[in-house]
């Protein structure tokens, strides 16, 4: 691959990870797109930042449950859902003064929640180190 467009998939991969980063404190920022697609961006230009993002405590695991298709932790779901609502509640409320523009955010606060509601959530079960088969106690 060519210097020039590498060098500009790990730059919009950097942009993606630090957005990622803050939608994950940020609940009106999406978290997972900016993640896959600085994965993906990581992927295709340096097996280094792709095996980091993948290696990091937090957005690394991110990745990998969404990826497999475990799921979202049910506290991950709670702490988002909670930051949502108190974010979206306070701005229509006090600083916004349309009524079209709070019907707006509060649309927006309902369809996350819906979709959150919709993914799996993911509830680890260790024995030791390793998981514990589906079914086992």
């Amino acid at each position: 691959m060519a210097g020039g467009k590498r060098y500009a998939l790990v730059v919009a991969g950097t942009l993606c990870v630090v957005l990622g980063a803050v939608g994950v404190v940020l609940p009106v920022l999406p978290t997972t797109p900016f993640l896959l697609l600085a994965a993906a961006l990581y992927a295709r230009s340096s097996p280094r930042f792709y095996h980091w993002l993948l290696d990091t405590r937090l957005l690394g695991e991110y990745i990998r449950n969404y990826r497999s298709r475990r799921g979202i932790p049910l506290r991950t779901k709670v702490l988002v859902l909670g930051f949502l609502w108190a974010t979206i509640g306070y701005s229509a409320w006090m600083v916004v003064a349309q009524g079209w523009v709070r019907l707006v955010l509060l649309a927006i606060a309902v369809g996350v929640t819906v979709h959150l509601a919709a993914f799996p959530t993911y509830r680890p079960s260790r024995v030791g180190n390793e998981e514990r088969p589906p079914g086992e106690p």
